[in-house]
């Protein structure tokens, strides 16, 4: 990586590089267009699955752009962000108008990850500390909440297997502790002040708004329609007359408190008292920020072409 960090390209190459990773990393977070991959992967997956998937692997697409495409291609970010921009903001709102039409509550899941990631991505390319700050805690924040989600979808599953959102209806009266929990998490994701959601989405729209006033404006809408979305399904899975085949249920046991709990208590914690995290993110954010400036500003000031003798010495 060091090694990496010190190659002498032009600015072309930059270019190309940088499209070369961002691609990768734009079909592992997903960023639309490269998204259709992964509603199909949920639905077909088990609940394991679909937690580590939500939880960790989208994730590695934001440490990637994190990691490699901001540190070393500056000049290919510099020319692409505008293009990575709009399509963050397309996917915020094209992902919530999927989840608004999905039948399935776990296929409704995974189009709100297309949407809530494309916050994340537009707060890292939005290149400022408070945005990059804001990505870095809504990844974990996307992580709890939307791995929660998924935990209890698979929960429900179990007991109806089935996930249409047409066979249920009247839970709150069958399950009602079960109800409160989805309650919380389903208010978590929608970024309610207080849950850790808002922490995230608020540095990201207020960190991005000087430079792309426009892009925030629109993917706030993005948010808007989370709720609508979200308790749209609350409002049909868990109210409403009782069908008969959800009249026995069983509510939640033991185990499924000790799995779900921890996830709800951060989600509290992150919301209420974020510092102790912020104050772990902010140094480095800084300084992936201010190094970044720093190497536009020298390569507008002393251009450099293409050093092939030291590309293969450090390539071999």
């Amino acid at each position: 990586y060091e090694d990496m960090s010190r190659l002498i390209l032009s600015s072309e190459t930059h270019c190309w590089l940088f499209l070369a990773f961002a691609l990768s990393f734009a079909i592992k977070i997903p960023l639309f267009p490269f998204h259709t991959w992964l509603p199909d992967a949920h639905t077909e997956a088990p609940t394991a699955g679909s937690i580590i998937l939500a939880g960790v692997l989208l994730k590695m697409g934001g440490y990637g752009f994190l990691r490699f495409c901001v540190p070393l291609f500056p000049l290919g970010m510099e020319e692409f962000t505008p293009l990575i921009i709009v399509l963050a903001v397309v996917g915020i709102i094209y992902g919530a108008l999927m989840a608004l039409v999905q039948s399935d509550v776990k296929r409704l899941v995974a189009y709100s990850s297309v949407s809530h990631l494309g916050f994340v991505v537009l707060g890292i390319f939005a290149l400022t500390s408070r945005s990059v700050t804001g990505s870095v805690i809504q990844m974990v924040n996307h992580g709890l909440a939307t791995g929660a989600l998924f935990l209890l979808v698979g929960m429900l599953y179990e007991r109806r297997h089935t996930r249409m959102i047409a066979d249920f209806g009247g839970l709150a009266r069958s399950l009602p502790r079960y109800s409160v929990v989805f309650m919380i998490v389903v208010l978590a994701s929608v970024g309610l002040p207080g849950l850790n959601s808002f922490v995230g989405e608020f540095l990201i729209l207020s960190g991005a708004y000087e430079p792309y006033p426009v892009a925030v404006v629109i993917s706030a809408l993005g948010i808007i329609l989370a709720a609508v979305y979200l308790l749209w399904m609350v409002e049909r899975v868990f109210f409403g007359p009782v069908k008969e085949e959800n009249s026995g249920l069983k509510d939640l046991i033991h185990r499924e408190w000790l799995a779900i709990v921890p996830m709800i208590v951060l989600m509290i914690w992150l919301g209420i008292y974020p510092k102790p995290f912020l104050d772990k993110i902010e140094p480095s954010v800084d300084k992936l920020v201010k190094d970044y400036k720093t190497a536009l500003v020298e390569f507008e000031n002393a251009p450099i072409e293409f050093n092939e003798e030291r590309f293969e010495e450090v390539t071999e």
